[in-house]
């Protein structure tokens, strides 16, 4: 079974959607066979490339309600997130262009690491205050989880998957998604946004038993109520 995961690196409620999903899997009795395929979906792919600016003020700004407000919403998110074990300071981030970041997600997949590589950049975002924008700033975590430092900057240099992060966000634009998190199994249940690990589950275990359907055999004799004797 495959769970497809359109996020992005700096959405807050992907980490906890992230976090969630886990807690569904590990309730989960088939978890071993169920591939989880994390897919490209930029928040705001308007955002001019190298460069980065301070997120409180913009999202301010964004929503048109005052910096203080905006801090208190940060904060309430702040709270959810310490509910699934993370340590969020979103009041000090600074937001950017992650098209970067998506396109080294894709080479990491190439050599199977993309499931480490996108942790490492969650965690380094949201619980150490990094840069993800930046090639120089990508290259440490790329190296961390094994990957070779001159392929990956030859890859974002040509920019060769590009193309497989667009291909994402049309696939998630044809599937409905209008945000992230989005949940996707096997291409036939969808989920939006960082649902409780209990509905996540559920999704799951619904999926699971339409591929794989109980065998029907004739009926032999038995007990209706399970009360009759020998």
């Amino acid at each position: 079974m495959q769970v497809e995961v359109w996020s992005d690196v700096v959405c807050p409620w992907c980490y906890i959607g992230k976090r969630r999903l886990e807690a569904a899997l590990e309730k989960f009795p088939h978890r071993d066979q169920v591939e989880v395929v994390w897919r490209s979906f930029q928040l705001d792919p308007s955002a001019p490339e190298g460069e980065v600016h301070p997120t409180l003020p913009a999202l301010a700004a964004k929503y048109g309600t005052s910096v203080e407000q905006m801090r208190q919403n940060m904060a309430q998110v702040e709270q959810v997130a310490a509910g699934e074990g993370l340590e969020y300071s979103l009041t000090d981030a600074v937001s950017g262009n992650t098209l970067l970041a998506h396109e080294l997600l894709h080479l990491a997949a190439g050599h199977g690491k993309r499931n480490e590589l996108k942790e490492l950049l969650l965690h380094a975002y949201f619980e150490q205050g990094k840069s993800v924008f930046d090639v120089d700033s990508l290259v440490p975590f790329a190296v961390q989880v094994g990957l070779d430092e001159a392929e990956v900057r030859e890859a974002l240099g040509d920019r060769r998957y590009l193309a497989a992060v667009r291909q994402d966000s049309a696939t998630a634009q044809s599937l409905g998604a209008t945000g992230v998190p989005f949940f996707v199994v096997d291409r036939k249940y969808g989920a939006a946004g960082a649902q409780p690990a209990e509905l996540l589950l559920q999704m799951l275990e619904r999926a699971w038993a339409d591929a794989n359907p109980l065998i029907t055999v004739p009926a032999a004799e038995g007990c209706d109520d399970g009360s009759c004797s020998v």
